[in-house]
């Protein structure tokens, strides 16, 4: 067991090393190259995308779908392990509501660049319907943002308080910004009191939130009653597969942070075992899901039906759809099974290939959907008949990606992602210097 300052010093934030500051600089990079596409794209107008009149939905409502599951780990996951006073969570629960909040925020970003009019966004407020789940997709994901943003910060205030204290002699100016932060926190027992009972109270009100934002996203496919998303299971297949695409992303970035800043002795190998085994359970019960969601339409016979499921099984979208589905999900699975696959490099390979199926699952739900049009494709260019994203598309999801990865990375420098004073008092670290630094 470390002590108090060897502790404080191993979590407090640190300057970017050689290798940060290129990895900052790269991103930076994709995200100027989006930019550029993306102001093409507003002065040439869709055009310059793949979509036409039957492919009205792409890459951009796939990557969106891919942030609003991968924020699910952070809010909903997160606030039940809260809740419940799980001894085990507090190394990483601040990485997973990180990812969260960078994920909700791209997941706006994303939407407001799929709209050809951004200018006209104002107009789904002004004008909106309460028939149409849009407008709840537009009501929700703010209250989601929100909640997610309170979720990450009141934990925080304790840290702010000691960091202030921390950096008070060596870095002045962070010193007064995180006293700013703190809110005058001085550790007294009313002051935890209310702390403790926000927390909850924000948690209470994420996990129907965020329940609700997943539910909402299926009913935005499910009611357009096209073949492949006419399915009443898919606000649940939309939930487990969140899990599965949170907890696959938690991993990744955990192993990552635990590298980079040398956190060996606080996320242990006890606590990726411990993910693993919630990443299995997450992986079986998408695969039940995936299963249903195949297993009616084909029991059905319905001539549509059995078209969708032959593009997807044997057909033009089966190579990625089998690529997904047993390298992204069930090999995964499997591999999690064995204690061996859960250590740390194991499993981090496993969450990568998670994290990967996870985002090409999207675009399977997404896109051969959309080539099974209510009218028939006549009269139409052939590059109609098909859909795959153009450059302007991938160079601006690209960024997406990147900012939600950049987001990610300017949180963990400047936050300390291991939660301060709860590990002071789980561990007992020097309980008299702690009362003296609140």
């Amino acid at each position: 067991m470390v002590n108090y300052d060897v502790f404080i010093k191993d979590i407090a934030p640190r300057k970017f090393t050689i290798r940060g500051k290129t990895w900052v600089f790269f991103l930076a990079i994709i995200i100027v190259a989006g930019i550029i596409a993306y102001i093409d794209q507003l002065i040439q107008g869709q055009v310059v995308t793949n979509m036409r009149d039957y492919v009205l939905w792409g890459i951009y409502i796939s990557n969106f779908v891919f942030f609003v599951a991968t924020s699910f780990v952070g809010s909903v996951a997160v606030a039940i392990l809260r809740l419940t006073k799980n001894p085990w969570r507090t190394p990483f629960v601040r990485i997973a509501e990180i990812i969260t909040v960078a994920s909700i925020v791209m997941a706006g970003i994303t939407i407001i660049i799929d709209m050809a009019r951004p200018d006209r966004l104002l107009n789904l407020f002004v004008h909106a319907r309460l028939q149409s789940p849009i407008t709840w997709d537009v009501i929700i994901i703010p209250t989601y943002m929100a909640i997610s943003l309170l979720l990450l910060y009141f934990p925080l205030i304790p840290d702010f308080a000691l960091l202030k204290k921390h950096f008070e002699k060596t870095k002045p100016k962070w010193s007064k910004w995180y006293g700013k932060l703190s809110l005058k926190w001085t550790g007294s027992k009313i002051q935890k009191e209310v702390h403790a009972k926000s927390i909850a109270i924000i948690c209470i009100m994420i996990i129907p939130v965020g329940i609700l934002l997943q539910t909402v996203d299926a009913w935005l496919f499910s009611t357009t009653y096209r073949v492949g998303w006419d399915s009443t299971n898919f606000a649940p297949y939309f939930i487990s597969g969140a899990f599965v695409s949170g907890i696959g992303s938690l991993i990744a970035v955990i192993y990552v942070v635990r590298r980079a800043k040398k956190l060996e002795h606080y996320i242990t190998d006890f606590h990726f075992d411990k993910l693993g085994k919630l990443l299995v359970l997450a992986c079986l019960i998408y695969i039940y899901f995936n299963i249903n969601e195949y297993a009616m339409p084909l029991f059905n016979s319905k001539k549509a039906d059995s078209e969708h499921l032959q593009t997807l099984f044997t057909g033009a979208y089966s190579f990625p759809f089998w690529i997904v589905t047993i390298g992204g999900l069930v090999l995964p699975t499997i591999l999690m099974l064995f204690k061996k696959g859960r250590k740390p490099l194991p499993i981090f390979i496993v969450s990568i290939l998670v994290v990967i199926g996870a985002w090409w699952k999207r675009y399977i739900i997404v896109t051969p959907t959309l080539m099974h049009p209510f009218l028939p494709i006549q009269g139409v260019p052939e590059s109609w008949r098909t859909y795959f994203p153009s450059l302007h598309e991938w160079v601006i999801t690209s960024a997406t990606l990147a900012m939600a990865l950049l987001i990610i990375t300017l949180l963990v420098r400047y936050l300390p992602i291991i939660p301060i004073q709860r590990t002071m008092d789980e561990q007992e670290l020097n309980k008299t210097e702690n009362k003296t630094a609140l």
